[in-house]
């Protein structure tokens, strides 16, 4: 598919930006629209009515869009849970992919979730257990539902990602390394992930652009590394001279109770419950085959390599993340 210009939905956010540079390093026209609007257009996509996306997205006159909007699994919302991400991953995005098509827009590229992956090898076990991998899942559906021959839909199945986002704290520090705040040592269960950059992402939505299939699900890999070497890396680049040690699965479950009763004291639910985390997804290695992706989308005919390295991205996230710790300008060790 050849590509004069595309929208990005979420232009300015963590995946949106670089997804943006991405393309107009190829020469292609960009609109972003996002709440900030920033460099693009300003508009409450959530909010607005579909007619009204659809004329805005018509006056853009772009071939394809890339969807990166909605929360991941880090955010807290109130309880329940699913009501919250039901609300913004499946029938906001539906809204949204609707006008965009409704407008000629011809190939739209979804930024999913990899739990939706693994909820599939599952047998739908993960979305019995997680509010966030249940709506993953019906977003999956219905948005590849709308799929055409005059509208064709992806979905780009995205793992753990580091990078930064001008002016923003990441997510890591308050929705994961918080929690061993105090501890003398971080404790990990046995298993591992599959792990991007946002560069990385941002040249896969390219490729998904131009070579993405209708109906068709890519799970983006980049490097499979165990929970504990990921820690490792983590806590070296945040200078945290803490070790890293191996706990049961059961036990980890144990007190991840304690963290879902303080959720619910307070109103709360997250997207992942925390103690069928320990046992259903942390305790596993949720591996993928990166290079099976990267053909399918002919990412070395668009001219990009693939992400095989992470350190680099986890430094600059571990910087971002505790600022405080490198106001001295020391020079950063090499792992």
């Amino acid at each position: 598919m050849k590509l004069n210009k595309v929208i990005i939905a979420g232009g300015t956010g963590f995946l949106g930006a670089p997804a943006a540079q991405a393309f107009e390093k190829k020469g292609i026209g960009v609109c972003k629209v996002s709440l900030s609007g920033g460099d693009g257009i300003k508009a409450d996509l959530f909010a607005a009515k579909e007619e009204e996306l659809a004329a805005l997205f018509g006056g853009v006159n772009a071939d394809a869009m890339i969807y990166a909007l909605g929360p991941d699994d880090r955010v807290m919302p109130d309880a329940p849970a699913y009501e919250f991400f039901y609300g913004k991953l499946v029938e906001g995005a539906e809204k949204i992919c609707l006008a965009a098509k409704r407008s000629g827009v011809k190939k739209i590229v979804v930024l999913g979730s990899y739990f939706a992956h693994f909820n599939a090898l599952s047998g739908g076990k993960l979305e019995k257990r997680h509010p966030y991998i249940r709506a993953r899942a019906r977003q999956e559906e219905r948005l590849l539902a709308l799929s055409d021959e005059r509208c064709a839909v992806c979905v780009l199945q995205l793992p753990y990602i580091f990078g930064v986002t001008a002016n923003r704290t990441p997510l890591w520090r308050e929705s994961f390394l918080s929690h061993y705040d105090g501890y003398k040592s971080v404790f990990i269960t046995r298993g591992g992930t599959a792990a991007t950059t946002a560069e990385g992402v941002a040249e896969l939505c390219v490729a998904a652009a131009v070579y993405g299939e209708g109906g068709q699900r890519y799970p983006v890999g980049g490097v499979n590394l165990t929970y504990k070497e990921l820690l490792e890396k983590m806590l070296f680049y945040a200078k945290d001279p803490r070790k890293v040690h191996i706990v049961p699965a059961w036990i980890a479950a144990i007190g991840a109770r304690g963290i879902m009763r303080a959720y619910a004291a307070a109103g709360k639910e997250p997207g992942l419950n925390p103690s069928a985390l320990m046992t259903q997804i942390q305790n596993r290695c949720f591996y993928l085959d990166a290079a099976k992706t990267e053909r399918a989308l002919h990412l070395a005919e668009c001219g990009f390599k693939p992400v095989r390295e992470i350190d680099e991205s986890i430094k600059i996230t571990m910087r971002a993340c505790y600022p405080e710790r490198f106001e001295n300008g020391e020079k950063d060790r090499n792992i």
